[in-house]
């Protein structure tokens, strides 16, 4: 670790760590260039120089880069600087980054855009480039309760919220995950980062894997079925860090099997993996995909199905080692909890069966761990409780092994006739359907049940599926009162990770 830079155990220095342990060993992979770990630690010496050099430390530092080497510089920079990352979408609008910088008090912007803006009064934008030979001189100490980073969350209602998240945060997802045993990620292995970095998912669990354990990670900021296919086959690629839609798209590939021989492990997040889309990966590949569960404001991951069942259709699995876990009720009824140990004795300490938790209604994930955000920006509102629990606004229920199983969100929930409707029970049948690709199923108003459920839906066949026989095949295997209105339509608005955007659908 460089001696002008002090950090506490808790805020772990991935990079220095890699570099000290591995330095002529490949860290990334971009296109024809390959970067050892002392590579990029110099690189990121150089970039927290030049930050520490142009804001006060505690600084937000946003930055707007796609998946390169300079993303990654520029990032691990401004945490070695004792300044805080906002890494941003550069494919927000101009709307969306202005209110990201404002609402952050970014007081810097690293962009490959760096040209003044007519009658801007922002910050500064500089284009990341570091002068490895320049001046060096004394970094502030980070400790591990410092914030390290700001990540906007995608907004379920209303503009997006900064999720703060301490140095020691990440640091201890990456100790949960280490727990798991086979280990997800290891030094040995060459992993796929085609995630964007500024999402959670991508800079932590990917990124922050590959240097944690001083691994290589092969960079590609935009996916391409084929090209990806032919750069993991190229590469050597070990470990995919991937969402449903690639999965899917690789699954229907040639040569798919032969491309992804040398993969050991797929993991899939973000967003739910239909069943149907795991069984053709499979069937195609010959290989299971882990799931994991998680968000923006757990740094990211929760569960996975690492720890439980890995080839378990529709189950996101068990939390990790270290991650509390509870189904609560509307009510505050505790229906289950913990799942790190066996089911079996989850269920004795709350006087429960396992069939009493296998016909329970789903209750809300409530968590408790170490990688739990401090709350949104600015004042920690929304934060965890006095005693350390944080309400996801997750539905979920456990099924009879303890597995646990995604049920929608809570302010998804659709009630007629005050009987509870989740939406991803009715969109699990419509996605059963041949004819049916992807849907999106959303409360309306309805003047006499109060609500009824209303499907989006995008035909994977032409001519297309009636909304008449997808009806008729719906209430062959749902109750009356779920049976949804059903909308056809050319495509569904989604967020850069895959997941639906109900709140457009709205609109």
């Amino acid at each position: 670790m460089p001696d002008s830079c002090l950090v506490d155990e808790a805020a772990r220095d991935p990079v220095a760590g890699a570099a000290a342990n591995r330095p002529d060993s490949p860290a990334l992979i971009t296109g024809e260039t390959v970067l050892t770990w002392s590579d990029v630690d110099r690189r990121t010496t150089a970039a927290a120089h030049r930050i520490a050099g142009l804001v006060p430390p505690g600084a937000r530092v946003a930055i707007v880069l796609a998946n390169s080497p300079e993303f990654v510089a520029t990032y691990f920079g401004v945490l070695r600087a004792g300044r805080v990352a906002v890494p941003l979408n550069p494919a927000y609008t101009a709307d969306e980054l202005e209110f990201a910088i404002t609402d952050s008090g970014a007081a810097l912007i690293v962009a490959e855009d760096a040209r003044d803006r007519p009658g801007s009064s922002g910050p500064p934008r500089v284009r990341p480039e570091f002068d490895l030979e320049g001046a060096r001189g004394d970094l502030p100490a980070v400790s591990g309760g410092d914030l390290a980073v700001l990540l906007y969350t995608s907004g379920t209602s209303g503009r997006p919220k900064g999720a703060m998240l301490t140095h020691a945060a990440l640091a201890a997802n990456h100790d949960q995950l280490d727990a798991i045993d086979p280990p997800v990620v290891g030094p040995d292995d060459v992993v796929l980062l085609a995630m964007p970095l500024f999402h959670a998912y991508g800079l932590n669990t990917g990124l922050g894997s590959v240097a944690r354990h001083a691994a290589t990670g092969v960079l590609i900021d935009r996916f391409d079925p084929a090209a990806s296919l032919a750069t993991i086959a190229e590469r050597g690629v070990t470990v995919a860090v991937g969402v449903p839609g690639m999965y899917s798209a690789w699954s229907r590939q040639p040569d798919v099997e032969i491309a992804l021989r040398g993969v050991r492990t797929a993991v899939c997040g973000a967003a739910p993996l239909a069943p149907d889309e795991m069984a053709r990966f499979s069937a195609a590949t010959g290989k299971s995909v882990l799931v994991g569960y998680g968000l923006t404001e757990t740094a990211p991951v929760l569960a996975t199905t690492a720890v439980s069942d890995r080839g378990k259709p529709g189950s996101i699995g068990r939390p990790l080692p270290g991650v509390s876990l509870r189904l609560r009720s509307a009510a505050g009824q505790v229906l289950w909890e913990d799942g790190t140990a066996s089911p079996e004795e989850d269920l004795a300490e709350l006087d429960l069966s396992v069939e009493d938790v296998a016909g329970t209604d789903p209750g809300e994930i409530v968590v408790r761990g170490a990688n739990l955000f401090s709350g949104y920006w600015p004042d920690g509102h929304g934060g965890p409780d006095a005693e350390g629990w944080w309400a996801t606004g997750d539905v979920a229920y456990a099924d009879a092994d303890g597995d646990l199983h995604l049920v929608g969100r809570v302010d998804e929930l659709i009630l007629v006739h005050g009987f509870n409707v989740y939406p991803a029970e009715i969109e699990r049948v419509l996605g059963s359907h041949p004819g049916v690709a992807e849907s999106a199923v959303v409360g309306v108003p309805d003047h006499e049940s109060g609500q009824r459920p209303h499907a989006f839906v995008v035909a994977a066949i032409d001519p297309a599926p009636t909304p008449a026989e997808l009806q008729v095949y719906c209430a062959a295997q749902l109750a009356r009162f779920k049976l949804p209105s059903v909308e056809l339509v050319r495509e569904l608005p989604h967020s850069p990770t895959g997941k639906i955007r109900k709140r457009e659908l709205l609109s």
